[in-house]
């Protein structure tokens, strides 16, 4: 059977938040055909119970082990079928219009080899994330230390979040998300799948990395969007997560930026993050949980809240 895109989805324990972006996207109305991967990395609620029931048309691949985020969609990819591949959050809700307005976008465009569209957290501002340059040394020291805010309108301080950049207009990025990534198969098939030394960060990074440096565009194309919920019902955050997300850093700049700086350049970045990341400790420790909204109450709020106005909020990698 000829597929038009693989939708790949890794879940670990958020069968709850899974359920829901599975609805939203079978209630797609489109033209293009598409398979439903789901990877589960051994999560420990009933979720690969619950959803094998609720949804028999999805392929599921069940671990035994949390493999990360990057091998799981790894294993979606030997395993998909389509013609395009998008990689989805399960905490994501997709509009009824997204799979065919951006399919339809790829199509037209020969030349991109990714594409996302707009996402909105649950408040109805936007995750910042969706749109990015790569995070060079400059670019992250701007960002880390606040000049991005005080001059939000000038491109030489926000070279990593793009805010100076309207988001209602489409145009070629350096990088999208992995919350929601749509890519052409031979674009794979040229660059290779995710770098699995990245667990459940910075994976997108270094994918977008390799696709521009084959000569692929990446596109921004907010004709559509998806909400993100940002992860489920806490904002404190475990030791092992943002461990990941600071090594992540760490990963992208040794891999792409070391040979290209000095060595002292590479020693502040490599103590900066040491920084952030005690930092960040320090934060999370002194953090009170913070539920949420559901998938449709975060829905019914963009819709209202993004009518009248989209503001932004800070969010990292």
């Amino acid at each position: 059977m000829n597929v038009d895109v693989s939708i790949l989805i890794v879940n670990y324990n958020t069968c709850r938040l899974t359920m829901d972006c599975l609805r939203s996207v079978y209630d797609s109305e489109t033209n293009y055909s598409y398979e439903i991967i789901l990877i589960d990395n051994n999560s420990h609620d009933d979720s690969v119970e619950k959803i094998s029931r609720e949804f028999p048309g999805v392929m599921l691949i069940a671990n035994n082990d949390n493999v990360g985020f990057a091998r799981a969609n790894n294993q979606g990819m030997e395993a998909s079928s389509g013609r395009y591949v998008l990689l989805l959050n399960s905490d994501t809700v997709v509009r009824k219009d997204t799979l065919e307005t951006m399919i339809s976008f790829m199509d037209s465009r020969p030349d991109v080899g990714a594409s996302g569209c707009k996402i909105i957290l649950p408040d109805g501002s936007l995750d910042k994330a969706c749109k990015r340059g790569f995070p060079t040394p400059s670019a992250s020291f701007y960002y880390a230390f606040g000049f991005s805010k005080l001059f939000p309108d000038r491109p030489r301080f926000n070279g990593y979040q793009l805010g100076y950049l309207n988001p209602d207009l489409d145009y070629p990025i350096d990088c999208l998300v992995g919350a929601f990534m749509l890519l052409r198969r031979e674009t794979i098939d040229q660059v290779g799948g995710l770098d699995e030394e990245f667990f459940m960060y910075g994976e997108d990074l270094d994918w977008c990395y390799r696709i521009k440096e084959a000569g692929w565009e990446i596109y921004y194309y907010p004709k559509t969007s998806i909400v993100h919920l940002k992860g489920g019902s806490a904002r404190r955050r475990p030791f092992k997560i943002v461990y990941e997300f600071h090594r992540a850093m760490i990963l992208f700049h040794r891999k792409h930026y070391s040979k290209k700086y000095n060595s002292m350049i590479n020693g502040t970045v490599y103590a900066g993050v040491g920084v952030k990341f005690a930092l960040s400790l320090l934060r999370n420790a002194l953090t009170s949980p913070k539920r949420v909204p559901s998938p449709a109450q975060s829905l019914n709020s963009t819709n209202e809240t993004g009518a009248r106005n989209e503001k932004n909020t800070e969010v990292n990698l």
